[in-house]
């Protein structure tokens, strides 16, 4: 046999696909190890994957808490869910929403107070947590219901603002903020519950559970025992069926998180945000002719009204062909609108018009002080308007509302005329919602339904005129006035109050003190009408 290798022609078909493969192979396995100077080379192993981790939901202005929930904070949610469980009242205004507000608050001062002294409550959050109080009390000396959760819904937006402080740049994020803390505070009381003291806070849970059970069993034993026991009791623990347990789980959960938010946003509070604002993008005409034509525009009509405003009767019919109150009538909607949106056109000029030089500083002040002034004007017209005709057609709670709303545009106009002289960089809306809170506050004060009421009795003394279907729809805090109408106009108002008030139903936490003010008037009312 010959040793002489074998050409690939000579080689068989089965040495030749051995030969393929081996080569294939060869090339799929080496890796050069240099390459001409000046290429690319080749990597000997593939890199590292690299983990980008996602950005917080909220970015790193407002990160996370970087501890878990203390014990003060766990048990402050816990008793202030216990409390809006118990004390909240099922139907009509009462003190215990004065109450649960009382326990949220002292949760937000324990928990402000553990602070460094250098992140304590300002002196501003603090009078924010007190109007928030103030307006949760409301509902222990009134009985309007539409009143009730006005200042309730305000109450909300005021302790958001003083747990939230400045650190949001927007005064309405900053009311808005509780709802977003407390979403944030499950994972963050998870973390806690998990981390902590667990062995301890169970053995406390264990210990309360076996308490309740304690309460319930005995209680129920001497309430058997005694009938006048029996009365207290029920008065003291609310009905435990069906739908009053699940309403009072959901009060326990919010009354709950609205502790844990509150408590997350005073612990780790966003950044505060960036002082002054962006320069403007505006030239000085681009801003300054629309608004100086609106001004020449107020102008022509402040002159139009100086001389209804001071003129007589005679005057209004000669000149419009209306009667004083039907003028009156005519256009307080069209300047209630007026006033508005002349309002947004001034906040919106203070922040974007230039302030670059002395020359536009002064125009500035002098375009949109020009404005706002001609606006007082404008909102003194409709004041004057809404004054004559509920003197002519009578007072209503709506009409007293809107006449409200429109003082406060008033008083928003003066603090937007003093951010202007001031080219002060925040806008005015934390002045007005400071003046929307002491206008609620005021309106408590003076007792929307009896103000309508006495105004109304008032006027039937001089006119006759007595509408008393609507004045049979209003709450307890109209009765003092009306317990001053002469029979039968009298009893046909109180009746209808007095059919509506379920006196039964109240218990300690429906105590309202214009209801039992009201108890003796509705008492001595005639059943004819």
């Amino acid at each position: 046999m010959s040793d002489e290798p074998t050409t690939p022609e000579e080689a068989g078909p089965a040495d030749a696909r051995q030969d393929a493969e081996r080569t294939t192979a060869e090339r799929t396995t080496a890796v050069p190890t240099a390459l001409p100077p000046g290429q690319p080379q080749w990597p000997t192993t593939p890199p590292a994957p690299v983990s980008v981790a996602p950005p917080p939901i909220f970015g790193a202005r407002w990160p996370a808490p970087a501890h878990p929930p203390s014990r003060a904070v766990l048990v402050g949610a816990v008793a202030a869910g216990l409390t809006a469980a118990v004390a909240v009242p099922a139907g009509r205004p009462g003190i215990g929403w004065f109450v649960t507000a009382l326990v949220l608050a002292a949760a937000a001062v324990a928990v402000g107070w553990r602070r460094p002294r250098s992140r304590r409550a300002a002196a501003t959050d603090l009078g924010w947590l007190l109007v928030a109080v103030a307006l949760a009390g409301v509902s222990a000396v009134r009985d309007a219901g539409w009143f009730v959760t006005l200042c309730l819904v305000a109450a909300c937006g005021a302790g958001s603002l003083a747990v939230a402080g400045r650190s949001f740049r927007n005064v309405l994020m900053a009311g808005a903020a509780m709802p977003v803390a407390a979403l944030r505070g499950v994972p963050w009381v998870a973390r806690g519950l998990r981390h902590g003291d667990t062995q301890k806070g169970l053995r406390i849970a264990v210990a309360a559970v076996v308490g309740v059970l304690l309460l319930t069993v005995f209680g129920s034993l001497l309430a058997e025992a005694d009938a006048a026991f029996a009365t207290v009791l029920d008065a003291l623990v609310p009905t435990l069926d069906g739908p009053s347990t699940a309403r009072s789980v959901g009060l326990f959960v919010l009354g709950a998180a609205s502790a844990v938010g509150g408590a997350l946003l005073l612990m780790a509070p966003p950044a505060p945000p960036d002082a002054g604002k962006p320069p403007s993008r505006l030239r000085g005409l681009e801003w300054a002719l629309p608004v100086g034509l609106l001004a020449g525009l107020f102008a022509l009509f402040v002159a139009v009204q100086l001389a209804t405003l001071f003129g007589s009767d005679d005057h209004v019919v000669r000149t419009t062909g209306l009667t004083y109150a039907e003028y009156a009538r005519s256009g307080f909607w069209q300047l209630l609108a007026v006033t508005a949106l002349a309002l947004c056109v001034i906040v919106a000029a203070s922040r974007w018009a230039p302030e670059n030089s002395p020359a536009a500083r002064t125009t500035k002040r002098v375009l949109l002080g020009t404005l706002a002034v001609l606006t007082l004007v404008i909102v003194a017209s409709a004041l004057s308007r809404m004054w004559l005709y509920q003197q002519a057609y009578g007072f209503t709670v709506l009409r007293l509302l809107v006449l409200t709303c429109e003082l406060w545009l008033g008083v928003g106009f003066v603090i937007v005329l003093w951010s202007v002289l001031r080219l002060r960089a925040g806008g005015p809306t934390r002045g007005m919602v400071v003046a929307g809170a002491v206008a609620l506050l005021a309106l408590a004060v003076l007792d929307p339904e009896r103000f309508v009421a006495e105004r109304n009795v008032d006027r039937y003394t001089t006119t006759g005129e007595f509408d008393a279907g609507y004045h049979a729809r209003l709450s307890a805090d109209a009765v003092p006035a009306l317990g001053r109408l002469p029979e039968p106009v009298r009893s046909c108002a109180l009746n209808s109050i007095a059919h509506r008030i379920v006196w039964e139903d109240d218990d300690w936490r429906s105590a309202n003190a214009a209801r039992a003010g009201a108890a003796a008037t509705l008492a001595g009312a005639q059943t004819g009408c």
